[in-house]
């Protein structure tokens, strides 16, 4: 499959064993009643024929497998386990926040030399350097993949993650830092890093090149839409040519807490038809009432259209980040679907089962 990365260079801004009885069958030959046994031998035989037609009869016929509506086609899943990691190297690894954000961004590219074939929406598990308190290995943090398959330079050899060093004070006023986040934070180029994976289904792009795909964000929550973004206006495929339109939501503290903000821009002056992009930056701006601007908050200012699109089959919802934004956007969307005499809880049910509805929050 000939794929192409387009002049999109990657820019920043600055126990016990249970016994199972098995109870044999009143029909079965070796648990034949005893009156049966007393009947001629044609007679037995008779019954025993009926019995096991009987038993084919009743058999439920053989569930047919539901094609699904994502590019799900050839997905690998869990190559790479914890016992046996592969090993890959750091390329590079640069903050991506401005010095005045509330708290650090990186973005970060490892080696895969093309053995760990992702699609965009999985993830990776990385296991930090040295031992935990018990003298065993750390135990693997999972994160989303922030570079489409092809990856940051194109060729399927490498993966890249967007990650947030978390440091905070504890209730003894002890400042903690997160094991992984940290890890991953310091690495230099050069350096091992042991990867696991890849796994997960539930975010993968839909096959429909014309579809509207709604991305809501939050922080390092806009990872797995990078990935779908740059396949759908970086990249020019054999097989694939996004036709429909991309729309981002994506929510931060501050500006200077932004990410991607500059190829974003880029992608809408190259499609301007299909891309649309709203920020949501809480510290900083507020809506006509004068409330922070959530991602909720932001989405509630385009909620009639947000409904009508919601009410076509090709549009699908992806949401990634932190969990209280689901219950926001539910709150937008009960009176909007109360107009149209539809239970919003139902429905959303419904979006989930056709695959249009995918969440992945924490």
């Amino acid at each position: 499959m000939a794929t192409t990365v387009m002049a999109a260079a990657v820019s920043f801004p600055s126990s016990s064993a249970a016994s199972t009885v098995v109870k044999a069958s009143p029909t079965s030959p070796c648990t034949a009643p005893h009156f049966l046994s007393y009947r001629p031998r044609a007679a037995r035989a008779a019954i025993r024929a009926q019995a096991s037609a009987t038993d084919t009869a009743v058999e439920a016929p053989a569930k047919s497998k539901k094609e699904s509506k994502k590019q799900e086609e050839g997905v690998v899943t869990n190559l790479y386990k914890p016992k046996e990691p592969y090993i890959g190297k750091c390329l590079l690894n640069t903050k991506i926040t401005g010095d005045d954000a509330p708290g650090e961004t990186w973005h970060m590219v490892f080696s895969t030399e093309g053995k760990i074939p992702y699609r965009e929406g999985q993830s990776i598990g990385i296991i930090a350097d040295g031992v935990d308190k018990s003298g065993k290995p750390h135990k693997l943090r999972l994160y989303s993949i922030a570079s489409s398959a092809l990856g940051d330079f194109g060729d399927s050899k490498t993966v890249s993650l967007c990650v947030k060093r978390l440091v905070y004070t504890n209730e003894a006023g002890e400042i903690v830092k997160g094991v992984c986040s940290n890890f991953l934070c310091d690495l230099k180029p050069g350096a091992d890093v042991q990867i696991t994976g890849p796994v997960g289904k539930e975010m993968l792009m839909p096959k429909d090149p014309n579809a509207t795909i709604i991305m809501l964000a939050t922080g390092t929550g806009i990872a797995p839409f990078r990935s779908f973004l740059w396949k759908m206006f970086f990249e020019k495929h054999d097989n694939y040519k996004f036709n429909g339109l991309g729309w981002l939501f994506l929510g931060v503290p501050t500006s200077s807490s932004l990410l991607y903000k500059e190829e974003f821009e880029k992608m809408k002056e190259k499609a301007p038809e299909n891309f649309r992009v709203d920020y949501a930056v809480s510290r900083e701006q507020t809506n006509a009432a004068g409330e922070r601007m959530y991602i909720q908050t932001r989405m509630a200012e385009y909620k009639e259209e947000l409904w009508e699109l919601l009410k076509k089959d090709n549009t699908y919802v992806y949401m990634c980040g932190l969990k209280g934004m689901e219950k926001g956007i539910d709150d937008i969307m009960v009176s909007l679907a109360e107009k149209d005499g539809i239970d919003w809880f139902d429905y959303k049910k419904q979006l989930k089962k056709g695959e249009q509805w995918n969440v992945e929050v924490y």
